[in-house]
């Protein structure tokens, strides 16, 4: 037992393995949860997160362990904390009145990413219980959050026909929703994008949902259950 042990803590063919398969299934199952829930960044956004953040502390331990190269070993690791905002900026859309949406996603994708690093450097206990942190937080936590907001909202789903019609028809109603966030085509078109709008006032709602079933590149425009 101690000698696995020894194993999976030093850089070798069966830790390295070990490491990566371990970060594509906690990355999976973030990102599957994630996915499930319709967010920008799913399944294999997350996946590549992990795996590429467990990649680069193997990369800097090896080189300086194996290969005696001069230098610090966390170096090119260190990065990834820094390097994954640009991601997680891209699933954030700032609306009107200072709302922004896609925060949680944005943190989970840099959560993810120090998962990756923990299970890089062989540090498995951080790891799973960093895990299990983020788990319960993005997926339990959920209902909580949703208890202490009492502003009640309307929420609908409108899928545009292509992609180049989205900030046109964000313009156009942009004053009548509190918050947007893209999200995969109800339909399975790989043409058409999926919106989810979300406005504080039921008249504005309804603006909304009169204003998109006027417009010849709305597939599909279906008011959801209210929160």
């Amino acid at each position: 037992m101690e000698k696995i042990i020894d194993i999976l803590h030093t850089v070798n063919p069966c830790s390295t393995a070990f490491r990566i398969f371990l970060s594509l299934l906690l990355g999976g199952i973030i990102g599957f949860e994630r996915g499930y829930h319709r967010r920008a960044a799913g399944l294999r956004t997350h996946i590549l997160v992990c795996v590429g953040s467990t990649l680069t502390p193997i990369i800097g331990i090896y080189s300086v362990a194996v290969l005696g190269l001069g230098g610090d070993a966390m170096r090119i690791g260190a990065q990834v904390i820094s390097g994954i905002g640009f991601l997680g900026a891209g699933t954030i859309l700032v609306r009107k009145h200072e709302q922004v949406t896609g925060l949680t996603t944005a943190a989970g994708l840099w959560a993810t990413a120090s998962i990756g690093l923990a299970i890089g450097v062989g540090f498995y206990s951080a790891a799973l219980f960093g895990f299990i942190a983020v788990m319960i937080t993005i997926s339990l936590l959920i209902f909580l959050e949703k208890k202490t907001k009492r502003i009640t909202s309307y929420t609908c789903y409108i899928e545009l026909t292509d992609l180049y019609s989205v900030n046109a028809f964000y313009s156009e109603i942009k004053d009548l929703v509190s918050s947007i966030e893209i999200i995969p085509p109800k339909s399975g078109s790989t043409d058409h994008v999926g919106l989810e709008l979300k406005s504080d006032s039921y008249i504005e709602f309804e603006k909304l949902m009169q204003s998109s079933l006027q417009r010849k590149n709305v597939a599909i425009a279906l008011p959801s259950k209210s929160n």
